[in-house]
């Protein structure tokens, strides 16, 4: 039942438009496996091969590191709703930081968020849609604040404290080029 697609059509961006929630997944070659949720407004299609996706300040920065080893990333939807579908977008990624030249023109795309770390710049080189059959019916009640609460009230200078505190390495220990400089 799975089919595959060079590039997202305008059906296939539709659909990931309509998702509230996506998934992010990267590996470098040894060490563990990152997956991840998504949601907020953190996500654009800006072409049939390109996606754009606004990293907030968390707990870890797997992605981040992963992608400095090897450039590998799949994102992932998947219907919550009638219509069942689970759509992936294979590819390469780069991250974009603030201090990068490439920052301001691409964070424009997106609304502005207290924490915002990163912004992955997504090559889709594979689509592949599947049935979604056994995913359950699951109701959007809405967007969660509490990340940008949290990032306001620790400001850019707690922000940045726990940065290096808890963003320059992966779980794995590798660095992730948070603050190195270009």
């Amino acid at each position: 039942m799975a089919k595959q697609f060079p590039c997202l059509d305008k059906r296939l961006q539709g659909f990931i438009e309509a998702q509230h929630i996506y998934f992010t997944a990267t590996a470098a070659a040894q060490g563990r496996v990152n997956l991840s949720p998504k949601g907020m407004d953190s996500l654009r299609v800006l072409g049939p091969t390109r996606i754009l996706w606004l990293n907030l300040t968390g707990s870890g920065n797997e992605t981040a590191g992963h992608l400095l080893q090897s450039n590998r990333i799949t994102l992932m939807w998947c219907s919550f709703t009638a219509k069942p579908m689970i759509l992936r977008a294979y590819g390469s990624a780069r991250p974009v930081h603030p201090r990068d030249t490439d920052w301001g023109p691409l964070y424009a795309h997106f609304p502005a968020h207290p924490g915002a770390r990163q912004i992955f710049d997504m090559d889709i080189d594979l689509v592949q849609t599947s049935c979604g059959y056994s995913v359950p019916f699951f109701d959007h009640r809405g967007h969660r604040d509490t990340l940008d609460t949290w990032a306001n009230d620790k400001g850019a200078k707690g922000l940045r404290a726990f940065q290096e505190e808890k963003n320059l390495t992966t779980l794995d220990g590798a660095p992730t080029g948070l603050f190195e400089t270009p």
